[in-house]
C-alpha cells in the first residue's frame, strides 16, 4: 500500500524562544499600562524599557520601534475583545439569535468601559504618524463584525431574520459591494438585510463610543445601562431579529 505523508511533530519552543515570548508579553503589558496613563500619542518605548528595568537599546531587540509597540497593542486589544465577544455569544443557545446579538453588544460595551484607553486606540482618533499594517491587524480587527455578520446570516438561514419594511432600495454600486462581501464570507443573507446589518454595526459602536468618550454630556443619562439595553432592543428590531422559537413571518 502507498505510504501517506504524516505531519511532522511540532517542536516545542526552546528556552530562548520562551524567554523572548515572556519579554514581549511584559513589554505589551507595560505598554497597556502606559497607554492607560498617558494615551497613545504619548506612548514611549524608552519609558516602557525603563519600567521593564532594561536600557532602551535592549528593548529594541524585542520591539523594533514605537510603531511596532502600537501594532502589538492593537492586536492584543482586538483579540481580547474578540475572545470576550465569542465567549458571550457561545454561551447562548444556537437558535437564540436575538439573545446572541444582545450578548455580543453587552460584551463589547463591558470591555470598552473596562478598557477605555484600549477601546480609544481601536476606535478613537488615529494616532498621529502611525499607520496600522493591514496584513497584521485586519484579521484581529474584524473579529467582532465577522461575529455579528455570521450571527445575522445564521438567523436568516434559520428563518429568524425578518425582511425589512419600508421602500428603501439598494443602489447598484452598493449591491456590488454587498455581493463581494457575501461571496468573500460565504453568506446567504440578501442585500437589504446585509445593508441593515452595516447600519446595526455602526450604530452599536456609535452608542458605545458616545458613552466611553463622554459625548452624551455629564449627567444627561443617569440610567446608562437601561439606555444601552434600549439601544440593543431597537437595533435588534432594526436587524430583523426575532426571539428564539419564533420564525420570521
Amino acid at each position: 500500500m502507498p505510504q501517506t505523508a504524516s505531519t511532522p511533530p511540532v517542536k516545542p519552543p526552546t528556552p530562548r524562544q520562551r524567554a523572548r515570548a515572556r519579554t514581549i508579553e511584559d513589554i505589551v503589558r507595560l505598554g497597556r499600562e502606559h497607554l492607560a496613563l498617558h494615551g497613545a500619542a504619548a506612548l514611549s518605548l524608552r519609558a516602557v524599557a525603563r519600567d521593564l528595568g532594561v536600557v532602551s537599546s535592549a528593548v529594541y531587540r524585542y520591539v523594533e520601534n514605537r510603531e511596532e509597540l502600537l501594532t502589538l497593542l492593537l492586536i492584543d486589544a482586538y483579540n481580547e475583545l474578540g475572545d470576550e465577544v465569542d465567549a458571550a455569544v457561545a454561551a447562548l443557545p444556537a437558535a437564540d439569535f436575538a439573545g446572541q446579538f444582545r450578548a455580543l453588544g453587552v460584551a463589547v460595551r463591558r470591555w470598552a468601559l473596562r478598557e477605555p484607553a484600549r477601546y480609544g486606540l481601536l476606535f478613537g482618533s488615529p494616532v498621529p504618524g502611525y499607520r496600522a499594517p493591514v496584513e497584521r491587524t485586519t484579521g484581529p480587527g474584524t473579529r467582532v463584525v465577522y461575529a455579528l455578520v455570521a450571527l445575522l446570516d445564521g438567523a436568516y438561514r434559520a428563518g429568524h431574520l425578518a425582511a425589512p419594511g419600508g421602500h428603501a432600495t439598494v443602489a447598484a454600486p452598493l449591491a456590488a459591494d454587498l455581493e463581494r462581501i457575501r461571496s468573500q464570507m460565504g453568506l446567504a443573507v440578501p442585500d437589504p438585510l446585509l445593508a441593515r446589518g452595516a447600519l446595526v454595526w455602526t450604530s452599536l459602536f456609535g452608542a458605545i463610543s458616545f458613552e466611553v468618550f463622554g459625548q452624551y454630556g455629564a449627567g444627561t443619562f443617569a440610567a446608562a445601562d437601561e439606555l444601552f439595553a434600549h439601544h440593543l432592543a431597537v437595533l435588534g428590531d432594526l436587524a430583523g431579529l426575532r426571539p428564539a422559537g419564533r420564525r420570521a413571518g
